[in-house]
């Protein structure tokens, strides 16, 4: 007959704990009912940079940022008065505090001991700083990501661009032409030269207004969002729009809706959305070679009451081969496309908590359609 196993001491146990401790990745700290630290493992050691004895018999708040610091020890007597948990048994994002004093983003999970009277807690602390600068460094990646989307946008609209500050520039070298001619005479008429004065300023001015709102398209800013009216976004985009049409020989019209809701957006993003949309139909009606080429921007107010812009042509659509990977990256078709404006504008479109779609438009061409969530009224409360 086989003998019984021997019953574990508790030495054996306390050894067990220790090594559990000591394989743990996460940090754990064990605390009492008034948050002396009991127990400091060694990855709390790694991750926080103390030795244990350095903080065993210390309050926890010694890890804490200050705000967390202020409001523990009440939050500490309010679970002894009334066990409600606040915390415990539920894990939630802090930032805690290494020994040189720096803060780092951590996930925290607490746990009541079971049978500990007066009662103990353990916290289980996970180190998410790598994790928040991948984060972050895929979003400085995505905003650069755009930035040369949007400026390949503006350097495809050049010819367009070229065409519409020509006109300006014409007419002040003829106008000063003219001043030239007028002053060099036996008797200048005044009011002549100053009327060929006006119209330079005037075709100066119109020229700055295209450079100025190509610059905005252009430049790199933080993302900035706030309310907005859409269709006062995109009327800042016409004079562009209008330019680039007119170089591709296109009717442009818009059909905004007046009184839509305002909208938490963006602008420059949702303008760089909107021109790429432009110059894809602008692309589009090329070649197809249509008799007249049509294209529409459109606001409207959705049945769900949210805000949607379109942008439409009647060019040759969309390829039925590509109609599901045409949001897919380096999906083109275009010889010297990138096949990228399209995934950036959904995935900037998404970001908005809104949706980009494609469907044909009738009787023929493509119609992209951009649906933002308007803002909504706050409840009142009672």
């Amino acid at each position: 007959m086989n003998a019984a196993p021997p019953l574990a001491t508790a030495t054996d146990t306390a050894f067990e704990l220790q090594a559990l401790l000591d394989a743990a990745v996460d940090a754990i700290v064990v605390i009492d009912h008034i948050g002396t630290i009991l127990t400091f493992s060694r990855a709390a050691e790694r991750i926080f940079g103390y030795e244990a004895h350095e903080v065993l018999g210390c309050t926890v708040d010694i890890l804490m940022n200050d705000e967390d610091r202020q409001s523990h020890g009440s939050h500490l007597a309010q679970y002894l008065a009334s066990c409600i948990p606040r915390i415990i048994g539920r894990g939630h994002e802090i930032e805690v505090r290494r020994k040189n004093g720096t803060l780092f983003p951590a996930s925290l999970a607490v746990g009541l001991i079971p049978e500990s009277n007066p009662p103990r807690f353990v916290g289980f602390v996970r180190d998410n700083s790598a994790q928040h600068e991948s984060e972050a460094e895929a979003h400085r990646l995505q905003d650069r990501l755009m930035h040369v989307a949007r400026l390949a946008t503006v350097g495809e609209m050049a010819s367009g661009i070229a065409h519409e500050l020509n006109q300006p520039l014409a007419a002040i070298a003829t106008y000063a032409h003219a001043c030239d001619r007028l002053l060099g005479g036996a008797d200048p008429d005044v009011e002549e030269v100053q009327g060929a004065l006006k119209q330079i300023a005037e075709q100066a001015v119109r020229a700055g207004n295209i450079i100025r709102k190509l610059r905005g398209l252009a430049k790199s800013e933080r993302p900035t969002r706030v309310p907005s009216d859409v269709n006062q976004v995109i009327a800042e985009l016409n004079l562009l729009i209008e330019s680039d049409a007119k170089a591709h020989g296109v009717d442009y019209r818009r059909d905004l809706q007046p009184n839509l809701p305002q909208v938490v957006l963006d602008s420059s993003q949702i303008q760089q959305v909107v021109m790429n949309l432009v110059h894809n139909a602008l692309d589009s009606l090329a070649l197809a070679q249509v008799e007249t080429g049509e294209l529409v921007v459109q606001t409207r107010r959705t049945g769900a009451g949210d805000v949607e812009i379109s942008v439409c042509d009647n060019g040759g659509g969309v390829q039925e081969a590509i109609v599901n990977r045409m949001f897919d990256p380096f999906c083109s078709t275009k010889p010297t496309g990138t096949g990228l404006g399209l995934p950036i504008s959904r995935t900037i479109v998404t970001a908005h908590d809104g949706r980009l779609e494609y469907s044909p438009n009738e009787p023929r061409g493509a119609c992209f359609k951009v649906q933002l969530p308007a803002m909504r009224a706050e409840p009142v409360s009672a």
